[in-house]
């Protein structure tokens, strides 16, 4: 299934999309995509229940606003230079485990809502992601279960104030959080709609011209390591997303630096996972 959240800022409902791009209404079903829905058998429930219900669900028209395709979750873990050429451009060593920083829950938005610069932000960057969505609570999970524990993936892009992450003091959380620093989606597509996430074609466009283009095969540490490792040092719930990491091709790594500005237009997709575009604007 391909899970979707639809309408106003704050007033999303739950919807799925089809797979000849038809948006369907599911709020009948009673229940959205919370952590209860994640770890429980939602994700079962309602693929019976559309077998039975599909035909009655309003049709979502493709004119409305989609919302990040989950309730906000507990958490968002992120991995950091987890491709090597990015570790590369970054001007970092290639790390012998997986880099963790968190990004802060408020920083979701809505796949093509508007991304703000923050104020005083001379340095907001890009950078294309795939996205795990957990579906069972994780704990000291071995490589070899952890996609038992997977619900599904989502197009992540996970903006980054270049000069508030490395230039100032502290952890780099803080070039991470600011708000509409992580637009999800268009939709998550559950587990068995992703034969291989350790092989999905990534890219990001700045006004047209393609910045980003590379594959998940690139990955240092891949899909089934990350949820592995994470799950050693925290508990992953139901819900909470993990970010795989950016390749190369972001503004920190051009020559000099290209960096967004107010009107600069992001598009972003990934195999399977579809696209988003983000319209920069800066803070007022």
């Amino acid at each position: 299934m391909k899970l979707i959240r639809f309408g106003a800022v704050g007033s999303e409902k739950p919807g799925v999309q089809l797979e000849d791009g038809k948006r369907l209404d599911v709020s009948a079903f009673g229940q959205d995509y919370t952590e209860d829905f994640f770890g429980g058998d939602g994700l079962e429930r309602l693929k019976n229940w559309l077998a039975d219900n599909a035909g009655t669900c309003p049709v979502v028209d493709s004119g409305v606003r989609l919302g990040a395709p989950l309730v906000r979750p507990s958490k968002i873990v992120c991995v950091g230079l987890n491709y090597a050429k990015h570790a590369a451009e970054s001007g970092m060593a290639v790390p012998k485990e997986p880099v963790l920083f968190f990004k802060a829950t408020s920083a979701i938005v809505g796949p093509n809502d508007d991304l703000i610069i923050p104020k005083g932000s001379e340095k907001t960057d890009w950078e294309v992601e795939l996205a795990i969505v957990i579906g069972k609570k994780a704990s000291y999970v071995s490589e070899e279960n952890a996609l038992d524990h997977v619900a599904g993936y989502v197009l992540h892009n996970d903006y980054s104030e270049r000069a508030f992450q490395i230039e100032r003091e502290g952890q780099w959380v803080k070039g991470k959080s600011c708000d509409t620093f992580a637009p999800l989606g268009p939709f998550i597509a559950t587990k068995e709609e992703i034969k291989d996430p350790n092989n999905l074609h990534l890219w990001l466009k700045l006004n047209g011209e393609t910045v980003q283009d590379s594959s998940t095969s690139d990955f240092i540490f891949n899909v089934q390591e990350v949820v592995s490792y994470i799950s050693q040092f925290m508990t992953l719930l139901p819900g909470d997303i993990i970010s795989t990491g950016t390749p190369f091709g972001v503004g920190l790594g051009f020559n000099p630096p290209k960096y967004l500005k107010a009107g600069d237009v992001v598009e972003l997709g990934i195999e399977g996972l579809g696209s988003s575009k983000q319209t920069a604007k800066a803070y007022q």
